[in-house]
């Protein structure tokens, strides 16, 4: 038992940057948990994961560009993330593809882009 006390709980009760992260996870989970159920029930839970593979692109190309600056870095991928949304969706009002297939094509080929 103590062994398993030492493992899971000492680290929350001795460190308190461990107590911080917690309560930012608590947080965050509470605050997603709302978005997320509307975003299944509108079938629309692939941005999600195309916003946050597509801002890969734009954190690689503000890095080569400025190097290791936080806030450059997270300015390009903003910037990343809302052009393949804004790409996205003009391509499925345009032609005859759903934005899932849309999102899908975006979120590969700035995947591969900022590999």
């Amino acid at each position: 038992m103590s062994g398993l006390y030492d493992f899971v709980i000492a680290p929350f009760a001795d460190y308190a940057f461990m107590r911080l992260a917690l309560a930012a996870s608590l947080a965050l989970s509470v605050a997603a948990a709302p978005l997320g159920v509307i975003l299944v029930l509108r079938r629309m839970s692939l941005i999600g994961d195309a916003i946050s593979h597509a801002i890969l692109p734009g954190v690689a190309i503000s890095f080569l560009v400025a190097g290791f600056s936080l806030w450059l870095m997270a300015l390009g991928g903003v910037i990343a993330g809302l052009l393949v949304v804004l790409a996205a969706g003009a391509v499925s009002r345009v032609t005859v593809l759903k934005e899932d297939a849309s999102l899908a094509a975006f979120y590969l080929t700035s995947l591969a882009l900022g590999v």
